[in-house]
C-alpha cells in the first residue's frame, strides 16, 4: 500500500491520530512529521518521523516522494488563540502550508484530509443547529484561514480532481495530549485541575455553550471520511461534526458528580471570549451522518466518566 503522511503529528490531534493510524495500517506505513516540537518517545520510536516546515514546498514534496505517500492527513496549523496573537504566522502556516500540501498532492496524485473547525463560522451564522451550508464570515485569523482552506480544498477537487475531504471539528477533549492554544482548551484543562487541585479558573463565561467531541470520535471520523464511498459524498470540505455541547458551568456540574469538592471560578479572557461568542452553540451534522455514516460513540456523560478515570490513572504515573 502507499504510505500515509501526518503533518502536525506532535499536536493535540496529530499525535493521537498518528498512533491510531499506525495501529490500523502498520507502523512503517504512517509517516509522522512535525516542525520544531520534539515528539514523544512513543511517537518517535513507533515509526518514521521527520521534521519539516509545511510552508516550504520542497520540504513537503521531498517527504512525499521519499516515502511514496498516497494520503496526507494535513493537521499542521496555528490554532485560534495563538493565531490572534500571531496573525501573520497563522496565515503563513495555515494557508501557505495547505497550498503546498495541495500542490504536492496534485502533482503526486495523493488524497488529502483537511480539518476545518467551528471557527469557520462567525457572528452572522445561525447559532443553533447551524446548517451544513450557511454564511461563513469568520472574525479570527484562524477562522479566516479555515474558511479559505475549505474553499481552496474544494477548488483543488473540482479543478484538479485532487481527492480532498474534510470535517469541521468542534472542541476536542483528550486525556493523552495537552491542547495547544485553542479557544476550547478549557474543556481539557478543567479535568487536569479538577483532579490535581480540585479547583479551576475558567477563561470563558459560565454560560458559553460550544460543541465538543471526545478524541476517540475525532480520530474515527478522520479515518471514516477518508475511506468513505466517494460516490456518496455530496459535500467535500467540510462536514459539520458534533457529539455534544455544554457550557463551562454545565461541565463543572458533571465533574462534581465524581469530584464533589471541585470548585470553578471565572476570569474571562476577552480575546478568547470574543472568539467563542462568534461560534455556534450547536451544529447540524446530518450531512455527515447521511453521506458517510458519521455517528459518535461518546455522549457527554460517557466522556466525563472516561476522561476522569483515564486521566486519574495517567496522573498517578
Amino acid at each position: 500500500m502507499k504510505k500515509l503522511l501526518v503533518t502536525g503529528s506532535v499536536g493535540q490531534i496529530g499525535s493521537e491520530l498518528t498512533m491510531y493510524l499506525r495501529d490500523k495500517y502498520g507502523n512503517d506505513n504512517v509517516v509522522a512529521t512535525g516542525h520544531r516540537t520534539k515528539p514523544s518517545e512513543k511517537l518517535k520510536n513507533s515509526g518514521p518521523f521527520e521534521f519539516i516546515t509545511v510552508s516550504d514546498f520542497k520540504e513537503v514534496e521531498d517527504i512525499v516522494k521519499k516515502y511514496d505517500i498516497g494520503t496526507i492527513y494535513h493537521l499542521a496549523a496555528v490554532l485560534s488563540a495563538v493565531g490572534e496573537s500571531k496573525p501573520q504566522i497563522c496565515w503563513d502556516v495555515n494557508m501557505n502550508g495547505l497550498y503546498n500540501v495541495l500542490e504536492v498532492a496534485r502533482e503526486h496524485k495523493a488524497a488529502v484530509f483537511v480539518p476545518s473547525s467551528i471557527a469557520a463560522f462567525g457572528p452572522e451564522t445561525p447559532k443553533d443547529n447551524t446548517p451544513q451550508d450557511t454564511i461563513q464570515r469568520a472574525t479570527s485569523m484562524y477562522g479566516v484561514t479555515k474558511v479559505a482552506g475549505e474553499l481552496l480544498a474544494d477548488y483543488y477537487y473540482k479543478r484538479f480532481d485532487v481527492d480532498t475531504r474534510g470535517v469541521r471539528y468542534p472542541g476536542i477533549i483528550s486525556y493523552e495530549t495537552l491542547p495547544g492554544g485553542g479557544t476550547t482548551d478549557y474543556a481539557v484543562e478543567i479535568f487536569y485541575e479538577a483532579i490535581k487541585n480540585k479547583k479551576y479558573t475558567c477563561f470563558l463565561k459560565e454560560d458559553t455553550k460550544l460543541d465538543m467531541m471526545y478524541m476517540s470520535d475525532a480520530l474515527k471520523a478522520a479515518v471514516d471520511i477518508m475511506t468513505a464511498d466517494t460516490s456518496k459524498l455530496k459535500h467535500r470540505n467540510a462536514f459539520n461534526l458534533c457529539a455534544f455541547n455544554f457550557t463551562p458551568k454545565e461541565l463543572a456540574e458533571k465533574i462534581k458528580k465524581f469530584i464533589p469538592e471541585f470548585e470553578i471560578s471565572y476570569e474571562v479572557d476577552s480575546v478568547r471570549q470574543d472568539i467563542a461568542d462568534s461560534w455556534p452553540n450547536s451544529m447540524d451534522d446530518s450531512a455527515a451522518r447521511e453521506e458517510w455514516g458519521w455517528s459518535p460513540e461518546f455522549d457527554l456523560d460517557e466522556m466525563v466518566k472516561d476522561m476522569i478515570e483515564k486521566l486519574t490513572e495517567k496522573l498517578k504515573g
